[in-house]
């Protein structure tokens, strides 16, 4: 039993902690839902989704959000998102709900749909900016009618077992919770409402959830050493080796290649590493009171690109930015007493979007920064990041004693005074 009851702590305890992201302790997606009016039957709601993440986004095909209803609800009709399937409405007469399914799956629209189908943050596609990349830009809304449902706060059941994909798996989600009333501004901002009845859910992401392996990988270079240290080999698992196919592969020049899969699957590049993503972190150019760095991200998937990319990360040196030559870039400081880590994304309509394999695969920057003389060193790998992450993932780094070093002339001057010694005392002793 004692056994039992450990393992059942530490199960709890590594699920909680799978979710937690130390360089973004409060991230999440907050999904609520928001009672505007009541119908005959049951209740007009609207949905916002809120993207809290400082550095995740959810990119292109975008979200889908599913739940149980807790009764025998319907949706009678939905603006700004649909489902992807109706179910069985048999046994309703005249009027069709839009869906009758227990567990109903939402998507949002895509742009340009007609203006009577459209509502506020709607229609991009499931798309959603990260937090702390465009937070206008990182909200998603649409409205839905509920049917058969409670007609009052008393009698309406919230919904369960809310789930959602961001495109693919990773977030966890909790028990819908009833929240204080949201209050609304109308639009000459002269007048307060309320909701009649609001609830949230807050969703996790956890990288165990989404994948087994990596999903990119880092190398290091610098001026001081001719050493290139790569990505780890089959950093990213091996098993799409057989799938593989070389730069120079006629099988890229077939019409639709770079065309999307349903299933996702992915078209690598052969590499000894075998990851969608590589980041180059090459230690450029030593002034006396800065230093530089060239940050590369190449992509080798040849069926997919990259939209509102980030990077993030985590050196000591992030503290003293001076310049970033053509990424944007935000310090993320979780934690006041600490500034260390920040994010890196594109230039809108510049290079915000990370291409599919081949010779516009890859963004790259320059990044200058000022020396802290207490603590500066190219010694013992200190010039290189401690933990770097794409699209929220993070990537695998190589391994500490593979980085390049400085050269030992150290070793050389101790060789030298040793010998001079030497010569010293073989003299001193033929005149004995």
């Amino acid at each position: 039993m004692r056994f039992v009851n450990s393992a059942l702590f530490l199960f709890v305890l590594f699920s909680h902690a799978a979710a937690y992201d130390p360089l973004d302790p409060n991230g999440n997606v907050t999904i609520k839902w928001d009672i505007v009016s009541w119908t005959p039957d049951g209740y007009v709601a609207v949905v916002t989704m809120n993207n809290f993440q400082m550095y995740r986004h959810i990119m292109s095909p975008g979200w889908t959000l599913g739940w149980t209803w807790a009764k025998k609800e319907v949706i009678w009709s939905m603006v700004g998102a649909q489902t992807t399937e109706q179910g069985d409405c048999s046994k309703f007469k005249g009027n069709i709900p839009h869906c009758c399914k227990k567990t109903p799956t939402v998507v949002d629209l895509l742009p340009g749909v007609p203006y009577n189908q459209q509502f506020t943050n709607c229609c991009k596609g499931g798309v959603l900016s990260a937090w702390g990349q465009d937070p206008q830009a990182a909200v998603s809304a649409f409205q839905v009618s509920i049917g058969l449902a409670g007609t009052s706060n008393k009698t309406v059941k919230l919904p369960k077992n809310f789930t959602l994909l961001g495109p693919g798996p990773g977030y966890t989600c909790g028990p819908a919770k009833v929240v204080p009333s949201t209050t609304f501004l109308t639009p000459d901002r002269r007048r307060r409402t309320q909701a009649l009845m609001t609830w949230n859910v807050t969703c996790t992401y956890s990288q165990f959830l989404a994948r087994k392996n990596p999903n990119c990988c880092v190398s290091f270079s610098s001026f001081y050493n001719e050493t290139i240290t790569p990505c780890p080999s089959c950093a990213c698992g091996c098993q799409n080796k057989k799938n593989c196919v070389k730069s120079d592969s006629k099988i890229l020049k077939m019409v639709g290649v770079n065309t999307p899969r349903k299933d996702n699957a992915p078209l690598l590049q052969c590499t000894h590493h075998m990851c969608p993503v590589r980041v180059h972190w090459h230690v450029k150019l030593n002034y006396k009171d800065y230093w530089r760095v060239k940050v590369s991200i190449t992509n080798f998937n040849y069926r997919l690109n990259y939209t509102l990319w980030s990077l993030v990360v985590q050196h000591p040196n992030l503290n003293n930015v001076t310049q970033v030559f053509s990424f944007d870039y935000k310090p993320l400081v979780p934690y006041e007493s600490i500034n260390d880590t920040g994010m890196f994304y594109g230039m809108k309509y510049y290079n915000d979007l990370l291409m599919e394999a081949g010779p516009f695969g890859n963004v790259q920057s320059e990044v200058l920064l000022q020396k802290d003389q207490n603590t500066f060193t190219f010694k013992e790998g200190w010039a290189f990041p401690r933990k770097v992450y794409f699209n929220g993932d993070e990537c695998m780094l190589p391994p500490p004693d593979t980085y390049p070093f400085l050269p030992n002339s150290a070793h050389q001057d101790l060789f030298s005074i040793s010998t001079v010694i030497a010569a010293i005392l073989f003299l001193l002793m033929s005149f004995w």
